[in-house]
């Protein structure tokens, strides 16, 4: 299994104001090649928060520990030094990191002067490696090889995952292949179809079945209806499609059983 945890920063997305996107956005992308987040964590724009946080990820021991958020100018943006904090080093401007805010000013047609506000973004933990931002301005950053920080702003930050992290977890995770099929049921509720799929995941190889009921309300207020989703894993595509056809079998007929129909 490789794991990643995701740690995303701000006031923002503890007020209500800005919805998670980011934390959305990486699940489905890191799940999609087969990798595990083993959990999400949301934490304001504070020193110590940030610094618990990161060292409490650590501690779980992740392959990899993804950070968004607070990479910018102002001064609520802290996530460096509080990761810096966390380590056990100190910040340091780095050149590299100057030269990649020069380049995005002259991608972008800005005359801006590198003073001290814009050098806030080239502030960097000792010994880490800044990522060139192909969108914006503040250089995302790697440390160690396994905690990235990346910025808040989606685009961004979709782009750096893209091109820098992905092909990392996509390598760590080795072959592997997903195949899914929903069914679309009515007369049946998730109470009554449960031991069934509890017995199918005991059933099956841990990480191997992904088995889940979605409950859609109830048809014409009386009827109840469910959307069960089962997404088969593993390295071998002819395995993985044998799996599902054979457990895809095994829900109809229990649907059947249940008194229930597809929709």
């Amino acid at each position: 299994m490789f794991a990643i945890e995701i740690l995303c920063v701000g006031n923002e997305l503890l007020a209500g104001i800005t919805l998670n996107t980011n934390a959305h956005w990486l699940a489905a992308q890191i799940a999609k090649a087969g990798g595990t987040v083993g959990r999400i964590t949301v934490v304001r724009d504070n020193l110590g928060a940030i610094s618990s946080a990161v060292q409490e990820s650590l501690a779980r021991k992740p392959d990899i520990l993804v950070i968004t958020g607070g990479l910018g100018a102002t001064y609520d943006d802290m996530t460096l030094e509080g990761v810096a904090k966390a380590v056990g080093r100190k910040v340091v401007i780095d050149e590299r990191a100057v030269q990649m805010l020069k380049n995005s000013y002259a991608r972008r047609n800005l005359h801006y002067r590198i003073n001290k506000v814009p050098l806030k973004m080239a502030t960097i933990p000792e010994g880490s490696t800044p990522i060139e931002n192909p969108v914006g301005s503040a250089p995302s950053v790697v440390i160690d090889g396994k905690i990235f920080c990346l910025p808040g702003v989606p685009g961004e930050m979709k782009a750096v995952f893209t091109d820098h992290i992905l092909p990392l977890v996509k390598e760590g995770v080795g072959g592997f292949v997903a195949k899914e099929v929903n069914y679309s049921v009515r007369g049946v509720s998730e109470a009554m179809i449960a031991p069934a799929l509890a017995k199918i995941v005991r059933a099956n190889p841990d990480h191997a079945v992904y088995l889940k009921t979605h409950p859609k309300g109830y048809y014409k207020k009386m009827m109840p209806q469910i959307r069960v989703q089962l997404i088969c894993m593993g390295d071998d595509a002819k395995k993985v499609k044998k799996r599902l056809d054979k457990i895809s079998a095994q829900l109809l007929k229990e649907i059947k059983r249940l008194g229930g129909r597809l929709s």
